[in-house]
């Protein structure tokens, strides 16, 4: 049998890889990842908050909306994906849940944090987490919740901006030891701090790079020096695309064509490759019932 993209997960993210995971919040972002030659993304429970529901990433999406665009993604894309589960929707019981049901969607990891509900993004202020011993509860949820034990289980902290430094890896240390499979300390400030992160507690660790937010933007090959496994840009497509629309919209309502802005779009023949148009064009010749 073909191994698992689980499995493959599991083999790819290891100390010092420095993967670049980008984020998508649809399908077609997911195909452009894949188009792109990424071997991993993350479902940003931000850009589908942003782009489905057009609010901000403050815990209004709900579980079942985040399950139906994960299985959209893993309808559209063979790659491995990890998924956003937010605080898990609940205690630790909703985490149990939360975890069956992104794994049936297609979930090759999912990630949980300590953040009280409702959540927010991790480079805005005022963060506030659960007690630690609450969370590794949940962590301890998660990992009897799962069917497949190479699905992997990633554990964020903020507790950076909540109670400092310190407490932050203290946390992650908790949650490795609960069982969580990889880490993600949300927001460290400075070089100083990305260095101590795996030093300080060996493991397999994320960094996450927000462009405008709180952790200083470093090359992959730096942050895999400094023992990072992946680094996520979970919000770099999303962001992009927000400014190509808004210019090209801009365009259309101050000239009244796109005449002389079609270097900012994607050509027609392109789009279709993009969505395999190709390919469902084969299968409607397939099933036709009209002569050929």
């Amino acid at each position: 049998m073909p191994e698992s993209l689980s499995s493959l997960l599991r083999k790819k993210i290891v100390p010092g890889a420095g993967l670049i995971m980008p984020g998508a919040g649809n399908a077609l972002t997911a195909r452009l990842i894949e188009d792109s030659g990424h071997e991993l993304f993350i479902v940003s429970g931000a850009a589908v908050s942003n782009t489905y529901l057009g609010v901000p990433d403050l815990g209004i999406l709900s579980l079942a909306e985040l399950a139906g665009h994960t299985s959209a993604m893993r309808d559209a894309v063979n790659i491995p994906m990890v998924v956003d589960g937010d605080t898990g929707f609940g205690n630790a019981i909703n985490v149990g849940h939360t975890v069956r049901v992104l794994e049936r969607a297609g979930a090759n990891a999912i990630m949980l944090e300590d953040q009280t509900f409702p959540k927010r993004c991790g480079h805005f202020d005022n963060q506030t987490v659960i007690p630690k011993d609450e969370m590794v509860q949940k962590i301890k949820a998660a990992v009897d919740a799962r069917k497949d034990g190479d699905m992997m289980i990633m554990a964020r902290t903020d507790a950076r901006a909540a109670e400092g430094f310190a407490q932050a890896v203290d946390r992650a240390r908790a949650y490795q030891e609960a069982g969580a499979d990889f880490l993600f300390i949300e927001a460290p400030l400075n070089l100083d701090e990305l260095a101590a992160i795996p030093r300080e507690v060996p493991g397999i660790h994320v960094c996450n790079l927000v462009i405008g937010g709180k952790t200083p933007v470093l090359h992959r090959e730096e942050l895999g020096r400094l023992g990072f496994a992946v680094i996520a840009y979970a919000n770099a497509a999303l962001q992009a695309s927000m400014l190509a629309q808004q210019q090209v919209l801009a365009h259309l309502r101050e000239h009244g064509s796109i005449m002389g802005f079609e270097d900012r779009l994607m050509m027609f023949k392109d789009r279709q490759n993009v969505v395999q148009g190709d390919r469902f064009k084969a299968l409607a010749e397939r099933y036709s019932t009209r002569p050929a």
